[in-house]
């Protein structure tokens, strides 16, 4: 006999109902329409809630605040939030919750927090959000999101916290990014942003944190950056930038860091700073210059050792390794991901994300998906599978094999297990002494010299 399902009972004079940080592990019922009309504050937030959001959330007509985040939840996010119109902080994250951003939640009109981190929503990001103009926080990272960044996002000008990072955004940044001029945070990494920055970005004269990390921006640094004058952490690593770091950043006396590496950013003469500023100055800039000096002449030297010597690094063929070199099947990779679980995710590129998988055989695997969305991902398949076909390298990741059919294509790597090396670089949490990078260098030279002489 099937079990009922629960029910909530109507409670005329119900205001508030929090039941957050339980271990309920079931369903929301569609009779949560039934609570009372007055009821203004909805937390349900990291209760191990499983299944889709009901459409009879609608029904909650005075709710205020409607917290859902930290839960199992998936479907999508049904089209009568849009009924909720005093609702002001809205919290959907870290679910299974995928497809679109429903243009309904742009009828909300005193929404002041939008929160829809580390879920599955993908398409474009709605342009009448920018009507939200209560907004003082949107959070949409950690997403697949396709579009471009809205460039009507610029009406938010009382906005505080802007985060697009982690998701395949494309094209240029919007000139309207410098009207939002109560801005404090800005997240925009690990996308796939193009062209100039723009120089009206200067005008975010209340910025704290800024990141462009991970993009592929290029031209130079703005000098209107110097016009950020609370600017105290600044990232523009791995991009495509080129030029000098500009001398007027000297005026942003808050700046405590500072990440420009990975671009092509080329050395310019001595800066006259003031004394105030000279130590700071000299740890963010100077220092590290000299120490990437010592390591590359550290590298030059053992490369011009290695080829007096002519000895040559082990080649480790994988055929041992490695149980098959056959295709593995679509319903295999599904398998030893968990169906793509969120808890097996390991990395996520500019084309696609990298699992961990472990097979029936017990081995263990990365497996890249490519996200087939993007027009660039068919030519970046093909183009992995031909390079690495015949690389044979132990400081490259072998290739096990691979997945293809029309709507699917994956490649099966070699499982990493100490982790994303972005993250032992740069996180607080690892830490690698000098002898360690250099270590790294040294190897990671070394796989240069072997693809760029040797394939």
């Amino acid at each position: 006999m099937e079990a009922p399902k629960p029910e909530v009972q109507s409670q005329r004079s119900l205001r508030q109902f929090k039941i957050n940080s339980n271990r309920l592990h079931g369903v929301i019922p569609n009779s949560i329409g039934n609570l009372s009309a007055s009821l203004q504050f909805l937390d349900a937030t990291g209760c191990h809630i499983n299944g889709v959001i009901p459409s009879e959330i609608g029904n909650l007509s005075n709710l205020v605040a409607l917290g859902l985040g930290d839960n199992d939840l998936t479907g999508s996010i049904p089209e009568t939030i849009g009924n909720l119109q005093k609702i002001q902080q809205l919290q959907v994250y870290d679910t299974e919750i995928q497809g679109l951003i429903p243009d309904n939640i742009c009828k909300l009109a005193n929404l002041g927090e939008l929160n829809l981190m580390n879920s599955k929503l993908y398409g474009s990001i709605p342009s009448c959000l920018g009507n939200l103009t209560s907004l003082r926080t949107l959070q949409l990272g950690s997403n697949a999101l396709t579009s471009h960044m809205p460039s009507t996002l610029g009406r938010l000008k009382d906005i505080l916290l802007l985060d697009l990072s982690s998701n395949f955004l494309i094209g240029p940044l919007p000139q309207e990014i410098g009207s939002m001029k109560s801005i404090v945070q800005l997240q925009l990494s690990g996308n796939q942003f193009s062209g100039y920055i723009p120089t009206s970005i200067g005008e975010l004269q209340n910025l704290v944190n800024l990141s462009l990390s991970r993009n592929r921006l290029q031209g130079p640094i703005p000098e209107s950056f110097a016009d950020m004058v609370s600017l105290e952490s600044l990232d523009l690593s791995l991009n495509n930038l080129s030029g000098t770091i500009p001398k007027s950043l000297e005026k942003l006396l808050h700046l405590g860091y500072l990440n420009v590496s990975f671009n092509e950013l080329s050395v310019r003469p001595q800066i006259n700073i003031q004394d105030s500023a000279r130590p700071k100055f000299f740890l963010v800039y100077i220092l590290p210059s000299i120490a990437l000096i010592i390591i590359a002449a550290a590298i030059a030297i053992w490369l011009l050792r290695r080829r007096a010597s002519n000895t040559h690094l082990l080649v480790q063929e994988n055929s041992l390794l490695y149980p098959f070199n056959k295709r593995i099947s679509y319903y295999e990779i599904l398998q030893a991901t968990n169906n793509f679980s969120e808890d097996n995710l390991i990395g996520r590129g500019s084309i696609g994300l990298v699992y961990k998988g472990i097979f029936n055989n017990g081995m263990v695997a990365a497996v890249k998906v490519f996200n087939l969305q993007l027009q660039a991902a068919f030519k970046s398949f093909e183009a992995e599978c031909e390079a690495m076909r015949n690389i044979r390298h132990r400081n490259l990741v072998k290739v096990i094999s691979s997945c293809s059919n029309p709507d699917f294509r994956a490649l099966v790597l070699e499982y990493m297990p100490n982790g994303n090396l972005e993250n032992w670089l740069y996180t607080q949490d690892c830490f690698l002494d000098i002898d360690q990078r250099i270590g790294i260098m040294i190897d990671v030279a070394a796989a240069l010299e072997y693809l760029h002489d040797d394939t």
